[in-house]
């Protein structure tokens, strides 16, 4: 069983070499040798050239031999089968030093190149014979190809002429492509590539063209010994490449020269491309040979002088070039702009310069790249410098299925509009024109984008667009369509459109076709008017108020607070206004302006319709607000009160917030606030003023005070000790024995004999609080004492070291008989409780050790025993 597995996965790993993806390309052709030993036979050398990924090593995708298969083309039927023996290998690199004129250059070009060689005697027929090579498999992602592209295979084929075509054909020896292969193709810059072939016989011409490559052989069988008969399936191409577009369509072959031009694609990666050969002899079609390689479009920047053919600039003297590919970085730009002024250099990578010409006309301008002195490039264009294009049309015409007439406005300063391409944005077909001033009729409705290409014969070219509106009936649009006038009086009516205007009825007006007549109605009326564009109407109508006065009522007059406005608003049928006095008014001269009075005032307002007037008055009195004083603000202490003094000129009042309030009712009383608050006491009266007056009062509350006089302590005779008292912003001790100063937080004391220090914490406004710390004074020098036994759950629950004298302690640190630390700390004061984890300890004996430093900088370390008593 284990020798079967052996035997499997070597047969895997012999599969997986014969179809890994290796084919880069490859090229079978022949010679005809000369006639076979029977009658009616011919000698052929029949060379096949496959390209191989030079990374192939693997046994699998290096053959020794091949097999060629001759099909008959009169039946597509198979005539011989031959092995053919490798005879040559080489490796085609591309060498970064042959053109150092491309930056970052590509360092995987490459190709192994292996020959295969082998003869055929065949017999001489009409139809002739197809020599076919199948294998497994191309590389893997190749960009123009559909994916996986490694799957296709490549079949290469060579064909021999019958005599159908021509008596001697089949003496032809096919053509054979000579140029290097391992070119540097940069991406999005312009190449070239040369599929040039030699013709041996020196008779033939040859037509070149891009064609289809060919589907081989499949994973599973990776090599087979008998090629598939034709015809043969074409590769499967990506979007936007063919086998005549392989690069897309900025990439063309010379038919005469066989040099492939054009600019690379963007994309990184292989392209597979199949050149086709047409022989001709005669100007007869013999043959047609076949080769496709591999290219790779690289990340690199090739050293290239590139200018569009013909430049126009029709904006401004001020003109700006630049090379239309990066180059190489270091490339230096040197244009010359035909106009006699110096030659301009640069650095930029796109070589960007700007020029300023001193007038019209057209210029030859020449540009040379140059990089490290050695490698140079130039080309030259035409500028044609014609500044003062203006393009624009109008349109006139509004109706479906009437004619909208389009004429161009283009101004230029230079030449004239001599060529017009328009869109007219219709949903027909064909709905363009190349007329200066076409019309159009369009067959639907809606906005219509049209857009007119004009190019002058200075070479100006530019686009103008507008929107255009389709409708069943003619746009028009009135000034208005309600008025009023008196009736001495006459009015303009208004009225935008094209087309032919009647207005009705004709009495009492001038002018019933023009767009702008005047009536003089003496009575209200309605005028109609109808619009006729080309058969296609519309209708509208103006009503004209007709009055014999104006109608007027300044309204009733009214009380408002002092320094408040107030609206004005009158009851009338007028059109114009004027008030007075002006001064008061936010504007006196419409219909209802804001008052503004700084006492009673008369306000007299005149209403006018055309002719026609009205005049009526208004009084405001004013009333003072009522008055209120809430008292000044005031700070108390943290839960402490304050006295609240109102004082009101008015009917009632009242006080907001109330909870905090001993009698919100009355205007002394007394606040008791947890936090600062505003209090805002309110006025009413009765005099006519329908406005309250308020006054706010703030009571701010100190926060609660903390007095910390520091934990008790203790020191040896002779020790200055530093008071750190804290809580407030000023601070009083008692008694003021020992102390440096009494008035401070941080006095320093010495003392000799056990005292209690009391602290008065305090704020300005005189809100305070006390706290006490307690000084024992050892008459020893510093030192520090344990005590030998303790009782966590009696009257001494703590062990904790005395250290009188000892300014910082190192640490406190209990262990248990076997040496595991029980508690360490390093804070005075504080001591173990004789648990862990919240667990009491066993009664018995537990080693101590502590170190401190005294106030003169001596270093004190004890150990001992104490004992946990339960």
């Amino acid at each position: 069983m284990k020798k079967t597995l052996n035997i499997f996965l070597f047969l895997i790993a012999c599969t997986q070499y014969a179809w890994a993806a290796h084919i880069k390309g490859g090229e079978l052709y022949y010679r005809y040798t000369g006639p076979g030993t029977t009658a009616g036979t011919s000698n052929y050398t029949v060379t096949l050239k496959l390209y191989i990924d030079c990374a192939a090593n693997s046994p699998g995708q290096l053959d020794n031999e091949i097999s060629l298969t001759v099909f008959d083309n009169l039946n597509n039927s198979m005539y011989l089968n031959k092995t053919a023996f490798l005879d040559n290998e080489k490796f085609i690199r591309f060498d970064p030093a042959s053109n150092p004129c491309i930056g970052n250059p590509p360092l995987d070009v490459c190709y192994r190149v292996r020959t295969f060689t082998t003869s055929i005697t065949v017999r001489n027929t009409t139809a002739g014979y197809t020599i076919a090579y199948q294998r497994c498999c191309r590389i893997i992602d190749i960009r123009n190809l559909n994916s996986p592209s490694n799957s296709s295979g490549a079949t290469y084929t060579a064909q021999i002429p019958g005599t159908s075509n021509l008596a001697d054909a089949y003496t032809n020896s096919s053509p054979t492509y000579v140029t290097n292969d391992a070119a540097a193709i940069c991406r999005g810059s312009a190449f070239t590539f040369s599929f040039a072939a030699e013709e041996p016989d020196g008779k033939d011409s040859i037509v070149y063209s891009l064609c289809n490559g060919y589907v081989g052989a499949s994973q599973s069988v990776p090599a087979p010994s008998v090629a598939s008969p034709p015809p043969y399936q074409s590769l499967s191409y990506n979007n936007g490449y063919s086998g005549t577009s392989p690069l897309g369509p900025s990439v063309t072959i010379n038919p005469k020269t066989g040099v492939v031009t054009g600019v690379a694609p963007n994309n990184l990666g292989q392209y597979v491309i199949t050149a086709c050969a047409a022989e001709y002899r005669k100007g007869i079609l013999i043959n047609v040979h076949r080769k496709d390689i591999h290219l790779a479009v690289s990340d690199c920047i090739p050293l290239k002088a590139l200018l569009k053919p013909d430049y126009s600039f029709c904006d401004d003297l001020l003109v700006y070039f630049k090379n239309e590919q990066a180059n190489p970085s270091g490339s230096q730009y040197t244009w010359n702009f035909g106009d006699g002024s110096a030659d301009q250099s640069t650095t930029d990578a796109l070589g960007r310069v700007s020029h300023q010409y001193a007038d019209s006309g057209t210029y030859k301008v020449t540009l040379k790249v140059i990089l490290a002195g050695q490698c140079i490039d130039s080309t030259s264009t035409r500028a044609r410098v014609y500044p003062g294009f203006f393009p624009g049309f109008t349109s006139t015409g509004s109706c479906l299925y009437t004619p909208f007439q389009f004429t161009d406005t283009t101004r230029s300063r230079y030449g004239r509009a001599n060529k017009w391409q328009w869109d007219f944005g219709d949903t027909a077909q064909n709905d363009t024109s190349s007329a200066k001033t076409p019309s159009w009729l369009y067959n639907s409705l809606g906005l219509k984008h049209v857009q007119l290409i004009v190019e002058s014969d200075k070479g100006c070219r530019d686009t103008v667009s507008a929107e255009v509106e389709v409708r069943d009936i003619p746009l028009m649009s009135l000034a208005f369509k309600d008025t009023l006038i008196c009736s001495i009086d006459s009015v303009q009516l208004s009225l935008s459109g094209n087309g032919i205007i009647n207005w009705s009825p004709v009495t009492n007006l001038i002018g019933p076709t023009l767009p702008n007549p005047v009536v003089y109605p003496k009575t209200t009326t309605i005028y109609k008017v109808t619009l006729n564009e080309n058969g296609c109407v519309n209708t509208d109508s103006v009503r004209v108020r007709v009055v014999d006065f104006v109608t007027l009522n300044a309204g009733a007059d009214s009380t408002i607070c002092l320094t408040d406005s107030a609206r004005l608003n009158p009851i009338t049928d007028g059109l114009q206004f004027s008030w007075s006095p002006a001064a008061s008014l936010s504007d006196p001269n419409i219909r209802q302006p804001f008052a503004f009075p700084a006492g009673q005032t008369t306000y007299t307002v005149t209403a006018s319709i055309g002719k026609c007037k009205a005049t009526d008055a208004i009084t405001l009195r004013t009333i003072p607000y009522p008055f209120a004083d809430a008292g000044a603000d005031t700070t108390v202490c943290y839960q402490d009160s304050a006295t609240l003094n109102g004082k009101i000129v008015g009917s009632r009042f009242n006080w907001s917030p109330q909870n905090s309030l001993s009698n919100p009712n009355s205007l002394v009383t007394v606040a008791n606030p947890s936090a600062s608050t505003t209090y805002r006491l309110t006025a009413y009266d009765t005099l006519g003023c329908p406005k309250p007056g308020f006054d706010d009062v703030v009571v701010n509350v100190r926060e609660k005070i903390n007095a910390f006089a520091g934990n008790d302590t203790a020191i040896v005779v002779g020790q200055p000790l530093q008071l750190n008292g804290q809580g407030a912003e000023l601070f009083e001790w008692t008694p003021t024995i020992g102390l440096s100063n009494k008035n401070i937080g941080n006095p320093v004391a010495m003392v000799d004999r056990d005292i209690v220090y009391i602290l008065r914490a305090y704020t300005e406004e005189g809100c305070f609080s006390l706290d006490t710390m307690k000084v024992t004074v050892f008459t020893t020098s510093p030192d520090i004492f344990v005590p030998n036994a303790f009782a966590p759950e009696g009257k001494n629950r703590i062990l904790k070291p005395v250290t009188p004298g000892i300014a910082q302690l190192h640490y406190f640190k209990v262990y248990n008989r076997w040496g595991q630390l029980m508690y360490s700390t390093q804070e005075p004061g504080k001591g173990w409780d004789g648990k862990i984890a919240g667990k009491l300890q066993d009664t018995g004996t537990y080693v101590w050790m502590v170190s401190g430093k005294d106030y003169t900088g001596k270093t004190v370390t004890k150990k001992g025993t104490a004992t946990l008593i339960r």
